[in-house]
């Protein structure tokens, strides 16, 4: 949607504007899906999705903070994202020398109180949110969590800028995020004459408009509200930049542009982040960087999220502090030129669900070879996103007598490993009905049209992605229930 990437649909000046002056990614993708666990990807460094489905940091190893507080940099945290402060969010702050935290998006149980002067928006299947009862707490633009999230990192900015010898500020902006509510002259943007209800919750599942889940006339307007808030939260990370400009920092600053996954609005009729494979709508995602020295322009090498991990560590030297197995690989030797790749292939995926394997040129999805069993978890924090939906007991089994204590590659702390067979209750990320294998060559085949899981080389992908899941010690569950011997 980026204009820096070709977008034209919505208005993202300010995005754009940093991409002028920054190194464009153009073949960066996402790993673990969805919110948490990407994030576990950024500031942890490690793949997953392969290991658990949800959860807070494990005893065994450290957010980003962690490493750079030992090595002596300052950090800081500005969010208004509320799965980090809820259950299976737990920790992933603490390290950091300070944290903001914006109140009221989305799940955040913020207010007890329901101010009338919000009326509400169709639910679209989900129950009450406390989104609901925090709404009408917004009395202009500056009070949108996303606004004040913004606003609260530039004035960090305007505080720190020269105070400190060495800082890490990392801003955990939700937007553009479900619900897509925005005051009124963006709602009217791009979609001037829609006559009914605000339609800020979007549908998750597939066939939306086949069904009748949503008319196609809906979802213009669902669409219309997504770019409506991307375009609000353009325009208050123009503030950012601007407070960047006044203290002078961009000569001696590294500043980071990319966000965890995107989001289906009708492309192939899908709609949300439903248990899908991951096409290029919502996999493949932005990052642009920009830092003294560095020479602007597009790079074309293959990156993902826990390289950003990596890169960090290695800007600041704190790799001897580290104390997990990681996957990434530090994009400096590409900011600086002195390499042209610095991996062959990433894996992306949504726990439970189908493994991914993308090296660029070709993307093999691979799914479960008969019933999704066996399944495996290990974990020592046994928590769960809530979804307001589900009781605990549906979000996330119990482990029950089959639990072992098992070993995290790469820690020497045991871990409880628990396995569901055929017909047991598992974690409600695994809930869906899988479409088979796929495999797209995304240089000639872009909208992942032309499935050749029958060509001669699907062979050969398969082999890779089997000897990828072999090189990170993946659990021997995944490969049985992928069909692998």
């Amino acid at each position: 949607m980026l204009g820096a990437y070709g977008g034209r649909e919505f208005a993202t000046p300010n995005f754009d504007r940093f991409a002028a002056r920054s190194v464009r990614f153009d073949k960066h993708y996402v790993g673990s899906l969805p919110c948490m666990p990407a994030r576990h990807d950024i500031l942890c460094g490690a793949w997953d999705f392969l290991w658990k489905a949800w959860g807070s940091l494990e005893l065994w190893e450290d957010g980003i903070a962690g490493p750079l507080s030992r090595e002596g940099v300052v950090s800081q945290l500005v969010t208004d994202h509320p799965h980090l402060f809820e259950t299976g969010g737990e920790n992933y702050h603490v390290d950091f020398s300070a944290w903001d935290y914006q109140r009221g998006h989305e799940g955040d149980p913020w207010k007890t109180a329901h101010d009338p002067s919000w009326t509400g928006a169709p639910l679209m299947g989900r129950r009450s949110m406390p989104y609901d009862r925090s709404r009408g707490w917004f009395r202009g633009e500056a009070d949108f969590p996303g606004p004040r999230t913004m606003s609260s990192a530039s004035k960090w900015i305007d505080d720190n800028a020269g105070r400190h010898n060495r800082f890490f500020l990392f801003v955990d902006e939700f937007d553009p995020h479900e619900p897509f509510d925005t005051p009124d002259h963006y709602a009217r943007l791009y979609d001037p004459d829609w006559k009914g209800p605000p339609l800020i919750w979007p549908p998750y599942g597939r066939g939306c408009v086949r069904r009748g889940v949503i008319t196609a006339r809906e979802g213009q307007q669902i669409r219309a509200r997504y770019g409506a808030k991307l375009t609000m939260i353009d325009h208050w990370f123009g503030k950012i930049l601007d407070a960047i400009d006044r203290n002078g920092l961009w000569d001696d600053t590294i500043v980071i542009v990319t966000t965890d996954h995107g989001h289906y609005f009708g492309e192939k009729d899908i709609w949300g982040k439903p248990g899908v494979p991951l096409f290029q709508t919502i996999a493949h995602i932005p990052l642009m960087i920009s830092g003294a020295g560095l020479q602007r322009g597009v790079c074309d090498a293959l990156t993902t999220s826990v390289d950003l991990f990596a890169t960090v560590v290695d800007v600041f030297g704190a790799a001897q502090h580290v104390r997990q197995r990681t996957h990434g690989h530090s994009l400096l030797p590409l900011l600086t030129r002195s390499a042209t790749a610095i991996r062959d292939h990433v894996l992306a995926g949504v726990w439970g669900r189908e493994v991914h394997f993308i090296d660029g040129f070709h993307k093999l999805v691979k799914a479960p070879a008969g019933d999704n069993a066996p399944l495996s978890m290990l974990s020592n924090r046994w928590s769960t996103m809530p979804t307001h939906q589900l009781s605990r007991e549906q979000e996330l089994p119990l482990p029950d007598a089959r639990a072992r204590l098992s070993r995290m590659p790469g820690s020497s702390v045991p871990a409880i490993q628990q396995t569901w067979e055929r017909g047991d209750r598992v974690p409600y990320w695994a809930w869906t009905k899988f479409s088979g294998d796929h495999l797209y060559n995304l240089s000639d085949d872009p909208a992942e049209e032309n499935n050749l899981i029958d060509s001669p080389a699907a062979a050969d992908v398969n082999k890779r992605l089997k000897s990828a899941l072999s090189a990170i010690d993946a659990p021997i569950e995944q490969f049985a229930r992928l069909g692998y011997t």
